[in-house]
């Protein structure tokens, strides 16, 4: 593959950028875009690599060959205008073919494995080459320096089965990438593809089982890495080295692993790239053998179909946790799958005991309860291979958390997350915050609230709504029109406190007058509701369709779907607020896999 015109699309990210690496040592030019700049992209171009910022059919145009992952959508414009195309796991998987190579593969622990693999062999004076899916401190993802090759082999889209590498490391096979591996079987089977064409096999499993050998180098690491860095020294001696030079420089080797492997942040803050529950409970048990207060767990699970396919796996991974908050799931390039959202998850994790257990909205908020919420002591561990990441950072810059104000009536149609999140939640006490009910209005009669609450959300039944009786609205010191408010169904865009309000009195009186007994017509909800918890669609009800759907009787810790109506959560005393996210969510899921809608949320603060 020598004298070609090379582009990669998404450069930027750990794998390409160090394809890129590889195929410029090989004699091509090579050129890759990706949607920001980063160090990865300026620390390409220092190693010669043409770098665009954005994405445009015109950088291939004069491309022999595109290589692009999995990740890029056909529709991409850079995708259509290509050539030749292909991926990057088949170029990688070419290139390790055609020289001496040894290629680290496993569900767990291959990028920390083929690290210590190349800096054992460098710290040995040979010459080595490498493209690993990690960084550590002043080791990057990739060298070009002649020798051996050393890899990191993902499995995640198949093309591991098609490595031919000089020595093959397998550090262990577990059931993963359900969007791939449709059953355990076919996961495996891609793993003896590879073994088969390897020149030879070192199974890490294995060599830990029959080991004797004794490195004191070693006692220090937990177990999981203390079974990499035997990898690696057999990989060491099966070429010649022998064990007084392999023990001179092995503290230095293991002294520090790749980015994001138990990575301190900052004080009480460490970070994980675990996802799957086998790596996660390494990650925690580590975090619990520091922690010398309360351990607080942040995970944000990575695709859908991950969680969906592990969902009975993930209770063991928090066993060791004092307190879990689970962030919604980041979908990377595939679809949601029914099942698979962050709520199917902390239903399992409730109903098997995980202790002390939360649903944050967002990974921001999820970091703000665990900031707010720090003691001397505690560690808060940041686990997950997605955007999370982006917590990682925002813990390390120290930034204080943002602090908003949020005006509430009522507050009985509000849900509030059990987190610590900043926000602070003032009962108004303005004319607009009397009941609501003392307007004397027979179709409202029943709906709690304050006055203030009902205008901004226009809340109304029977085919009526409040704005039917406004004439103009007093926010934060101005009044506004009745035109003006943006009134809609359950919605209006009045931003602020509303502080009174003037009534059209004939309407009012009208509606006063109306004597239909409206009341006796309302089923009375349970305590503990907030409301109809989601709006009606236009042209359907939201009950009707959350029946159809099959909610009546969904239940997550306390909070359960009304028997009497299927658009209303009731919670039991004491109940977390997290499990009427939860069932909010599982709800909203529900009705758009198997209906085909997406019900808007009548709740405040709801995340769906």
């Amino acid at each position: 593959m020598s004298a070609m015109k090379i582009h990669l699309a998404g450069v930027g990210g750990v794998g390409m950028a160090a394809l890129a690496v590889l195929l410029k040592d090989a004699g091509n030019a090579v050129s890759g875009c990706d949607i920001h700049p980063s160090a990865r992209t300026r620390w390409l171009e220092k190693q010669g690599v043409k770098v665009f910022i954005g994405h445009s059919p015109d950088h291939v145009k004069c491309a022999d060959l595109a290589v692009f992952t999995p990740a890029i959508h056909p529709d991409n414009p850079e995708f259509r205008a290509a050539a030749k195309i292909r991926y990057r796991g088949e170029v990688l998987a070419e290139l390790v073919s055609s020289r001496e190579s040894i290629a680290v593969c496993g569900s767990h622990g291959k990028t920390t494995t083929s690290t210590f693999i190349a800096k054992l062999l460098i710290a040995l004076g040979e010459k080595v080459s490498w493209a690993i899916g990690g960084e550590t401190g002043d080791f990057p993802v990739a060298g070009a320096n002649g020798g051996v090759l050393v890899v990191e082999a993902d499995e995640s889209d198949g093309t591991l089965a098609l490595y031919s590498p000089s020595t093959l490391v397998v550090t262990n096979c577990e059931y993963d990438h359900p969007d791939h591996f449709k059953t355990p079987a076919d996961y495996k089977a891609c793993f003896e593809a590879a073994k088969s064409r390897a020149g030879e096999v070192v199974d890490s499993e294995k060599l830990w089982a029959e080991s004797s050998r004794d490195w004191p180098a070693l006692e220090t690491l937990p177990l999981h890495n203390r079974k990499n860095a035997l990898a690696a020294i057999e990989i060491a001696l099966r070429r010649g080295h022998s064990r007084r030079a392999i023990e001179s420089v092995l503290p230095s080797v293991v002294s520090s692993l790749p980015d994001r492997r138990f990575q301190f942040v900052a004080p009480g803050v460490y970070t994980d790239y675990a996802h799957h529950p086998t790596e996660m409970a390494c990650a925690v048990a580590m975090a619990r053998a520091k922690c010398r207060g309360t351990l607080r767990v942040l995970f944000q699970p990575h695709r859908h179909s991950r969680t969906k396919a592990l969902l009975k796996d993930f209770p063991k991974a928090f066993a060791e946790a004092d307190e879990t908050i689970l962030c919604p799931t980041y979908a990377a390039f595939e679809p949601p799958v029914e099942g698979g959202d962050i709520a199917d998850l902390y239903a399992e994790l409730r109903a098997s005991g995980t202790k002390n257990l939360h649903l944050a909205r967002s990974c921001a908020e999820a970091w703000h309860h665990a900031k707010l919420s720090a003691k001397e002591g505690d560690i808060a561990l940041i686990l997950g291979a997605g955007d999370i990441i982006d917590v990682a950072e925002l813990a390390a810059s120290g930034a204080a958390v943002p602090v908003s104000r949020i005006i509430v009536g009522a507050g009985t149609n509000t849900w509030i997350s059990d987190l610590a999140t900043g926000e602070e939640y003032v009962r108004t006490l303005c004319p607009a915050g009397r009941p609501g009910a003392e307007l004397g209005i027979p179709w409202m009669a029943g709906i709690p609230g304050t006055i203030g609450g009902w205008i901004k959300m226009n809340a109304g039944a029977f085919g009526h709504s409040i704005s039917e009786v406004v004439s103009r609205v007093l926010v934060d010191g101005r009044w506004i029109d009745r035109a003006d408010c943006g009134f809609g169904y359950r919605a209006s865009s009045l931003e602020g406190e509303i502080q009174d309000v003037e009534w059209d009195e004939t309407a009012l009186a009208a509606a006063r007058a109306d004597s239909v007994d409206y009341l006796s017509r309302r089923r009375r909800f349970p305590p503990g509701t907030k409301g109809s918890v989601f709006k009606n669609p236009p042209g359907d009800f939201a009950g009707r369709l959350l029946e159809a759907a099959g909610c009546k009787g969904l239940r997550v810790g306390g909070a359960y779907v009304w028997a009497d109506h299927a658009n209303v959560i009731a919670l039991e005393p004491g109940a977390p607020a997290s499990d009427y996210l939860a069932l909010a969510r599982i709800m909203h899921e529900r009705v758009k896999f198997r209906l085909g809608v997406d019900l808007e949320a009548e709740v405040r603060g709801l995340a769906l």
